[in-house]
Formats: C-alpha cells, structure tokens, sequence
C-alpha cells in the first residue's frame, strides 16, 4: 500500500507528500475535501481525471480541510492510496431517489459487495441529509466486525448547501461509499468529544425525527436562546458554541447533537441528528483543552487497538470544533500527529457531522462536535 497527499491552493497543487514515489497513473484512489465554490467547479474533477486517469476519485466539500498538523480554509486536500493486495468497490445514490435517509444510507451499502470487506467510508451530502437515518439504515444491511467510518460534507460556517461526488463533479443530495476489501488491511478507529455538560438534565418532549419543538414542554428554541444569552443573535450559527448532549436511553451512551438550522416563524429547531421524544438532553459549553485532549485520547486509542503505524490516518473533526477553537484549532491535529508520529500521512476535513462506532467495530453511530480517526495499512 503506497500513501501520497497533495493540497491544493488557487487550484494549482503546491504542497506534496509522496514518500513511496507512487505512480498517479496507476493510483486505484482519490479522496479530496475541499471548499465547495473549488470543488463545484467542473474544471477542478476534469484536472483530478487527467491527473489521475485510472483511480476512483471522491470529492465532498467541507468546513476546512486537514494537511499534515495544519488546518486550511479555501483550498482541497487529496489522499491518493494504491494497494498491492488489497482493492477497493464503490457506490453512490442520490437521495431524492429515497422516500428517506434510512433507506438511502440502507441502498448505499447493499450495492457493495459483502465478501472480503473490512471498512466503509462515507461521505454524505450535510444539508439535506437525516445523519441519524443514514447510519441507522447503514447498519442495517452492515456485516459483523466490518468499519463504518466517514462524515457529512460541510460548508464552511454558512450552512447553505455542501455537495459530494464519485467521479463526476460534485453536487447536493449525494452519498458516496467506497469499500476496502482485503485479508491484508488493518484499521483502528475512535472518536471523542472533550465538550463539559451543564445545567438541568431535560427531557424532549415533542420532537420529530431531527426537528425539535420542545424540552420540557416549554419551546426549545425559547429555551435555546435563553441559555445563549448575547450569542443568541447569531443563530443558528452561534449553537455550534452550545451543542446539546443526547442520552436515547438508560443504557445507551450520550452522543451530541448539534444545530443546523432554525425556524422562527414555526419557532422549531433542526438539529444534525435525531432527537428522539422522551431521550434526555443537556445543553454542553466548550472548554478548550478537554477539546484538544479529546484529539490526543482518540489518537492513543487507535495505537492501542493497532499498536503497527498506520500509513494513513483520517482525521474528520466538526466545524463546531473548529469555530470554538479558533487559532488553536492546529492543536488538535499537531496532537493527533505527536501521537501517531511522522510517518502515517494525515489528512481530513471539517464536517457537518463524524460517522464513526462508540466500541470497536460496532454499529456507526453519528457524532456532531467530536473529533474522529480512522488509520488503516496493508500488511505485506
């Protein structure tokens, strides 16, 4: 398995690791992130073809794009991956084909073969697309011990549209999947918020699927704006600053859910994920080194799980993250790489949302606020 990074600026390729010497002719994948007006731009996937005329190339736009320890805004980051045993199988849909995200995330992997598959990655269109559905209708059809990893495209802080696609230019209402088949791969993976819960345990008292009336049974977007005090003004963007931690159940772990877009008019919230009614919710702040200690725990667990270096490590963080930690947001993916150490190439984006399981290789669980690592190699 040979690894190769490029990063992208003004649409020319500036920066390049490519310590294996791989061949870009001969390379079997390509998976980009990038700023959308760069990516939408049907010029940008034909330089991507011609470049790489023999590799499936994925592209999803995104809330800021990971090279190395450094985090960029308005350029493309492109892993570039050759296998020697392994092989990869992709899929795409598009959503408006699927009365729901349940049965498009479901459709998404039943087009993937099943023998040999060791990991799954996603990346979903992160406006238009139900999270929560699109993971549960994936574990549906997912096979035992097989990983599930990936997230949903950002756009920056505007929350207008993102756009995905698997050879072609990108557009919304896209989910691609590209599957890892092989005896030969090794993966680890972990994600980890770092955010600090505060105030009363509350309960959703109306709630359909991610939209949000009330906790309580008092308005919750009221109670929002309550709790935001001066940031209140800047919904929905502001709520990035206050997620809400998510418990379904007695036995379930909590997971956050994050805001996307509000309503006004019909005083509702729609949040990334599901809020289902009688789960328990507590609104969370940041405090900025638990965040950057959430990097470096969920780095050391993907050395634990795989103690051999990877050759390559996604890194998918939240944009939420990355607005709370403004000039500190290098800091998480400088940990992430003091952990793993030099030699893995790191790459990754900023997302809407991090798809990624809570124990190994379980069912896929989405995240919003956390930061999440997949590493994978090929033994020889």
């Amino acid at each position: 398995m040979k690894v190769a990074k490029l990063l992208f600026i003004n649409g020319e390729s500036q920066y390049e690791r490519n310590d294996e010497n791989l061949d870009y002719q001969k390379a079997q994948l390509v998976i980009g992130y990038g700023a959308r007006h760069i990516i939408e731009d049907s010029s940008f996937f034909l330089q991507l073809k011609e470049k790489f005329p023999n590799a499936e190339i994925a592209l999803s736009s995104s809330s800021g794009e990971i090279f190395s320890n450094e985090v960029y805004d308005d350029t493309v980051v492109l892993t570039i991956i050759g296998f020697s045993k392994s092989h990869i199988k992709t899929s795409q849909i598009n959503t408006e084909d699927f009365p729901n995200s349940f049965e498009a995330g479901k459709s998404l992997l039943e087009k993937l073969p099943k023998e040999h598959l060791k990991w799954v990655f996603v990346l979903s269109d992160g406006s238009l697309v139900n999270g929560s559905q699109l993971v549960q209708g994936l574990n549906t059809v997912r096979p035992e011990n097989v990983l599930i990893s990936g997230g949903l495209a950002g756009d920056g802080d505007k929350f207008e549209k993102t756009a995905v696609g698997l050879n072609q230019t990108p557009v919304p209402n896209q989910i691609l999947a590209i599957g890892f088949y092989g005896e030969n791969l090794e993966l680890s993976h972990a994600s980890y918020g770092g955010w600090e819960s505060f105030g009363l345990k509350r309960t959703v008292t109306q709630s359909h699927n991610n939209i949000l009336y009330e906790i309580d049974h008092r308005n919750a977007l009221d109670l929002y704006k309550k709790y935001l005090g001066k940031y209140a003004e800047g919904l929905p963007g502001s709520a990035l600053l206050f997620p809400l931690s998510l418990k379904s159940d007695d036995h379930s772990s909590p997971v956050v859910r994050t805001i996307l877009s509000i309503n006004e008019k019909n005083n509702m919230m729609v949040f990334a994920g599901d809020l289902p009614e009688g789960s328990k919710v507590r609104f969370m702040k940041a405090n900025m080194d638990r965040l950057i200690d959430a990097a470096n725990d969920a780095a050391t667990q993907c050395l634990e799980m795989n103690p051999s270096k990877p050759k390559l490590a996604v890194i998918i963080s939240c944009v939420g993250r990355k607005l709370v930690l403004g000039n500190r947001t290098n800091e998480e993916v400088e940990v992430i790489k003091d952990v793993l150490g030099s030699a893995p190439i790191i790459t990754g984006f900023y997302s809407y949302g991090e798809i990624s399981p809570l124990k190994p290789f379980d069912d896929c669980v989405l995240h919003n606020q956390t930061i999440t690592i997949t590493t994978i190699n090929e033994t020889e």
